[in-house]
């Protein structure tokens, strides 16, 4: 009886809440082994590959059937006229190496390419601020790709070093005597030349009251992590010049990416003469008077990017409850996104462009289906299935894959910083640039294309949620809409404000008047 009174008592009201309160907090860690089984036990059923429908079936219908003037074709191509800037990243001040070095200074990015990229340039500004010798940085391995490619697999180091020859002193490595500085080294233990404190975005005072100190005590300083710790206010002109010049004229990707990228961009201008060896002149002069012209498409849609979300990307429960497990497996579950339904997360464009989506707001700026489009994307959520939509209206859509032979990749297969790189170039050099949504690749590419006057389109991420939504939207209703939206984001320069990045926004830092 006594037992039977106490199982009771579990059901009592005032026991309740703490019951359900205890499920609440175990949910998150039992989520994974509650489906894992069921994943393996029915795939088909719970497979996050399963093909979407379209999502806005009656804008693709009306966009598929829909014919482009010459006038709007004509519109979409033409190059940004001169906006009276010009390229600036030389400073004013003749560049002089100091007298003595401090000491070295030793800097561990973590992130993408992109990441790492402007994480070199802060490096490079940081090591003239306190009379470093800079030690080639050090690219720590992603997480997410597993990447352990070096800053000399990407960046051909020896132009590295000459372009900035008079700017700072630079070495590929460090002398013995402090060769035992490693990556390892600080793996161990808590060390006196490691600074691990530096605020993000810290001043310069920080580094001359923080850092110099433990160099010229030791003779070297290693900070880890390195990435957006430097401000990008407050700094004298011939720094912010200086971060100008390593991010738009010292890093340079090592000659095979350039030979690769170079490769592909003459297949996507010159698609009858394709050849399958990127070393040899794959066009002559009467090719080149006939030059087509390709949009560069970052198709920012990967796992991490739908999971982080926390947005509906119309995948149906399987895809609901595949996402859910990741978030719960990378994040422990916190994606602060959640706490919005879709729709507001839509309206107040937080979702990403999917390759549906995308290829919907270029229907609308009036490129047709004979327009050549390059994909520059590591890898699709959701893979072929998920771009065959943006495929049916774009069928001339090119990759790394479909230009250039397994031979030819054989370098860059596997390494998501030189797969990068490729795509990177072969933007830089497109007649049109555009990405499905804002991050580290876009903002790159933003800053180096404005630094450049090259057309680039900036989603009105706002606006097209807001537009995604209204399911009676006529095509020709939402053609006005995206057009009038878009009219002030193909390139214009914007200057930067307070606080804003110098290498999404490089005027006036890096840019003076024509």
């Amino acid at each position: 009886m006594k037992m039977k009174l106490q199982y009771h008592n579990l059901y009592q009201p005032q026991r309740a809440g703490a019951l359900a309160a205890l499920l609440v907090l175990l949910f998150p860690i039992l989520l994974p082994c509650l489906f894992s089984p069921l994943t393996h036990a029915y795939p088909s059923v719970f497979s996050e590959w399963n093909a979407p429908k379209p999502r806005h079936l009656r804008l693709l219908n009306s966009a598929l059937q829909r014919e482009t003037s010459n006038m709007e074709q004509s519109d979409s191509w033409n190059p940004l006229a001169n906006q009276g800037w010009k390229p600036c990243a030389e400073s004013s001040v003749v560049p002089t190496l100091p007298e003595k070095s401090t000491g070295f200074l030793q800097v561990f990015l973590d992130g993408g390419l992109n990441q790492q990229r402007m994480g070199i340039c802060d490096a490079v500004a940081l090591a003239k601020i306190l009379n470093a010798t800079l030690v080639i940085p050090y690219l720590e391995v992603n997480p997410v790709w597993k990447d352990t490619s070096s800053f000399m697999d990407i960046f051909d180091v020896d132009h590295f070093v000459n372009t900035l020859k008079d700017d700072i002193n630079i070495v590929k490595e460090l002398p013995f005597e402090y060769s035992w500085s490693t990556r390892e080294y600080y793996a161990t233990a808590i060390r006196g030349t490691r600074i691990k404190t530096a605020p993000i975005h810290a001043s310069a005072n920080w580094y001359l009251e923080n850092v110099l100190p433990v160099i010229e005590s030791y003779g070297i300083a290693a900070i880890a992590p390195f990435s957006h710790r430097l401000a990008f206010d407050n700094l004298p002109m011939d720094i912010q010049r200086l971060r100008c010049k390593v991010n738009f004229q010292a890093l340079v990707f090592v000659p095979h990416v350039r030979a690769l990228g170079d490769a592909l961009i003459s297949r996507l201008r010159y698609p009858s003469g394709q050849s399958t060896n990127y070393l040899k002149e794959i066009t002559d002069a009467n090719d080149k008077q006939q030059a087509g012209k390709f949009v560069v498409l970052h198709l920012r849609f990967d796992k991490d990017m739908a999971a982080h979300s926390a947005c509906d990307f119309g995948g149906g429960k399987a895809e609901k409850l595949a996402l859910a497990k990741y978030r719960q497996v990378i994040w422990q579950g916190r994606v602060l996104n959640s706490q919005f339904t879709d729709e507001e997360l839509r309206n107040q464009g937080r979702c990403p462009l999917t390759p549906e989506e995308i290829g919907l707001l270029l229907a609308a700026l009036g490129f047709d289906n004979t327009t050549r489009l390059y994909l520059a994307s590591h890898k699709v959520y959701g893979g072929e299935a998920r771009i065959s939509t943006l495929r049916q209206l774009f069928p001339l859509m090119e990759d790394k894959k479909s230009l250039a032979s397994s031979e030819e990749r054989a370098q860059i297969k596997g390494k998501a910083s030189l797969l990068a790189a490729v795509d990177y170039y072969v933007g830089m050099h497109s007649d049109i640039f555009i990405s499905a949504s804002p991050g580290n690749m876009h903002n790159a590419m933003v800053g180096h294309r404005t630094y450049m006057n090259l057309k680039t389109i900036r989603p009105n991420m706002g606006l097209l949620g807001q537009l995604f939504l209204n399911k009676s939207l006529s095509w020709s209703e939402f053609q006005q809409s995206v057009i009038a939206g878009h009219k002030n984001r193909q390139g214009q320069i914007r200057l930067r404000k307070p606080k804003q990045s110098i290498y999404t926004y490089p005027a006036p830092d890096c840019m003076c008047h024509a």
